[in-house]
């Protein structure tokens, strides 16, 4: 089938083919147009009005292959917009699926730093009841020393 269209769209001279909308990105398009609009400048749509331009210099069965593949091209391009929408939001998607497992990652993380700090203060009052009882033997031992002396 690719022969085929490559076979129609050369019969249609100056018109886009899908090889030259490889490098094609809805982001760096829109950007584009957006930048032309804040200077004020419409995006120029020169190939709109093609058919104008040449009409009366081509037949209708040349108006008809150029419009043809035009639509071709046009709907190439919208397949191009769709596989990208789809790829954002497949993207989109595994984003959020990370975003909640790390979310569920860090509560549980919060629970166990939580439950370490409880167990820390625990081992530091117990450090220091055991200091504290050590003082007091080591004062008996010391008292008893002197009764023994």
């Amino acid at each position: 089938s690719s022969k085929i269209r490559n076979m129609e769209v050369q019969s249609a001279d100056g018109v886009a083919v899908l090889e030259d909308c490889i490098g094609f990105s809805l982001t760096k398009t829109i950007s584009k147009v957006e930048e032309k609009l804040k200077k004020g400048v419409l995006p120029d749509c020169q190939d709109d009005d093609i058919i104008a331009r040449v009409g009366n210099e081509m037949g209708v069965e040349a108006q008809i292959r150029l419009l043809k593949a035009k639509l071709r091209v046009t709907q190439e391009d919208l397949a191009n917009v769709v596989f990208e929408c789809r790829k954002k939001d497949d993207e989109n998607q595994n984003l959020e699926t990370r975003l909640k497992d790390t979310e569920e990652e860090n509560t549980r993380l919060q629970r166990t730093i939580s439950l370490q700090q409880s167990q820390t203060e625990k081992y530091k009052m117990l450090s220091q009841e055991a200091n504290k009882r050590n003082e007091g033997l080591q004062q008996e031992v010391t008292a008893l020393e002197k009764v023994l002396q």
